[in-house]
């Protein structure tokens, strides 16, 4: 294996579960951003080493799949590495392995290395570059560049209110709670029946501390299927934007 991959285990908790006894998708994302995060310390540049120069990481696109949710106390161990840089941007792929070397999950995103203080794309150090190297093996064949439609109009609309622990390290509305503010409008017929099999988001706009977010969902095909659209009233914008994939429980 090599030495640019960087494994990280958990075992699961009973808070990270769902009432089916099952990682919740918001437990794996924070497993997954968890675990870069780990990536980073490794090479000696944690994320608070960086926030001292104002520097953090900015996720703008991602896809996860899960074929099967862990069940409380499973130990899982997550694999990344990066796949591809360009000068401002690195491509994180994800692998997720059961306590039997199953793969359960996977997963990928576009980061940005971003200057906090002056609000703009940074160069991606050199040294970074060349501690985590590059493997270019894809752990999911998925283009999280092509650009999906924001909704106008929806079948549901929800209203939420950013308050000061939606904002994370940076400064900004943490990229879980999007995804935390587009679950609130799935059909409980859905969460109680199905389990969340993919999700496709991209992250166009920052949400304001203080604002009223409005989260819009519109069902597809055959009603397993969702868009989702996160706006920010306050300055009359989009802030995300997701599709989503529910299959039946078993």
């Amino acid at each position: 294996m090599s030495i640019h991959m960087f494994n990280k285990q958990f075992e699961l908790r009973y808070f990270e579960m769902n009432h089916h006894g099952e990682a919740t998708p918001l437990t794996m994302l924070k497993l997954l951003q968890e675990t870069a995060a780990d990536h980073c310390l490794a090479i000696q540049y944690s994320l608070y080493d960086l926030l001292k120069q104002n520097i953090g990481w900015v996720l703008l696109s991602g896809y996860m799949q899960i074929a099967r949710y862990p069940k409380y106390k499973e130990t899982i161990t997550i694999r990344t590495w990066l796949s591809e840089y360009k000068t401002y941007r690195g491509i994180r792929e994800n692998v997720i392995f059961d306590e039997k070397g199953n793969i359960i999950g996977r997963g990928k995103g576009l980061w940005l290395f971003y200057d906090i203080e002056k609000r703009r794309p940074a160069r991606i150090f050199d040294d970074i570059q060349k501690k985590w190297g590059v493997n270019p093996e894809e752990s999911i064949r998925h283009d999280i560049r092509s650009k999906i439609i924001p909704l106008d109009d929806a079948a549901e609309i929800i209203e939420f209110i950013v308050r000061r622990f939606d904002m994370d390290t940076n400064k900004h509305v943490n990229n879980l709670r999007y995804l935390q503010w587009a679950m609130e409008s799935v059909p409980e017929y859905i969460t109680d029946n199905y389990y969340l099999h993919s999700i496709d988001g991209r992250f166009v706009g920052e949400a304001q501390y203080g604002h009223t977010i409005q989260s819009l969902i519109e069902p597809q095909g055959d009603n397993t299927s969702f868009w989702h659209t996160i706006k920010d009233l306050g300055n009359n914008r989009v802030c995300s934007i997701a599709k989503t994939n529910w299959l039946l429980r078993e």
